[in-house]
């Protein structure tokens, strides 16, 4: 078609095409940002909205507070080793300083010093009453951590069994807000694919073309940008069902079309030459004649063969003599390309088929 039109048309129609593209740009814009603020219709859903609090929060006071208990007594451990292991390291020192002197006491066998042997026994015995103090300390802030993580991990696990319980029924309500947005995104979707269709049947050859095919667009980029990627799958059974009625219809739209368009080429080869060629428009006839094939049926025909003025298919006229020169044109011709004389037959059917 685009080699029979003027050159300032073709120009024209690519920049009509651009006006579509760039309206269903903008129509595109305005829908996606529509959809996007449909999930906003809906509550924000958190755990925290389905879990049980009145069991939950004395639970979560309880990990709180042991897990301070926890920390504390940890500080409070560390403090008792290091005071534990200053007491061994002097009651370790104390014993190696009586072994030393009980051995040279042995060795010199002075019984003036057994007071002395009494006074460093007891200052042993000291050592060792402090160095179990610091060890029963110590010995004490590991129970008190350990009790603190063992009532921690049990208030854990019962809020653990709360959350689940709480995170299940979430799920359970995030998949019916998923099916009210798609419900949304449907109720917005499916009147613009009923629109677009009724304008590609009846208007998308109309003056303002443009217009209406950019609006197509816009409806199938909404279909399977905006609606198909949030069809609930359930398995898959929701979008295979979904997608083999849209196959059927579409098929069928392009069945009925195909048979519609045989039946109307069938009654056009059954009527005259001339009423045949009188329904075709100029441009439509030039448009074929450009792909190499019949103006009447479609069919592929030797157009460069100078034998061939009739078409063997469907027997419309191709080429005849010119009135004024006899030179072979196109039958569809207006003007004899040798001499420039106005074909009368063919203005004559190009007028009619105009009005």
């Amino acid at each position: 078609m685009s080699k029979s039109l003027r050159l300032s048309e073709k120009w024209f129609r690519r920049g009509l095409w651009l006006v579509s593209l760039v309206f269903a740009s903008f129509l595109i814009g305005l829908g996606s940002t529509i959809v996007g603020d449909l999930p906003r219709v809906e509550h924000r859903l958190q755990l925290d909205d389905f879990i049980d609090r009145r069991a939950a929060e004395p639970l979560r006071s309880t990990i709180h507070a042991s897990e301070v208990a926890e920390r504390q007594a940890a500080r409070d451990l560390e403090q008792a080793e290091l005071a534990l292991e200053g007491t061994r390291q002097a009651s370790r020192a104390a014993r190696e300083t009586f072994s030393n002197w009980l051995a040279t006491r042995q060795v010199t066998a002075q019984t003036d010093q057994d007071q002395e042997l009494i006074a460093r026994t007891r200052d042993l015995d000291t050592l060792k009453a402090r160095e179990d103090e610091a060890e029963g300390k110590a010995a004490a802030q590991r129970q008190i951590a350990l009790d603190a993580r063992q009532k921690r991990e049990q208030a854990e696990q019962r809020l653990s069994v709360l959350n689940h319980q709480a995170l299940v029924r979430m799920e359970a309500e995030n998949r019916r807000v998923e099916l009210r947005v798609f419900g949304y995104r449907l109720a917005l979707t499916l009147p613009l694919l009923v629109v677009a269709g009724w304008l590609f049947a009846r208007k998308r050859r109309s003056t303002w073309w443009p217009f209406v095919w950019g609006f197509i667009f816009f409806a199938l980029f909404a279909f399977f940008v905006e609606l198909v990627p949030y069809l609930p799958s359930y398995g898959g059974y929701v979008r295979y069902v979904v997608g083999i009625v849209v196959t059927v219809l579409v098929g069928r739209y392009a069945i009925l079309a195909l048979n519609r368009y045989l039946e109307r080429q069938r009654q056009a080869e059954a009527q005259p030459d001339t009423v045949r060629r009188s329904e075709l428009s100029y441009d439509t006839a030039l448009g074929r004649l450009a792909k190499g094939v019949c103006p009447g049926c479609e069919r592929p025909t030797e157009l460069k063969s100078p034998g061939i003025d009739f078409c063997p298919h469907c027997g419309i006229n191709l080429f005849h003599g010119c009135g004024a020169c006899e030179t072979r044109k196109s039958a569809f011709a207006r003007f004899c390309h040798a001499c420039g004389g106005a074909d009368v037959t063919t203005t004559a059917q190009a007028t009619t088929s105009s009005a």
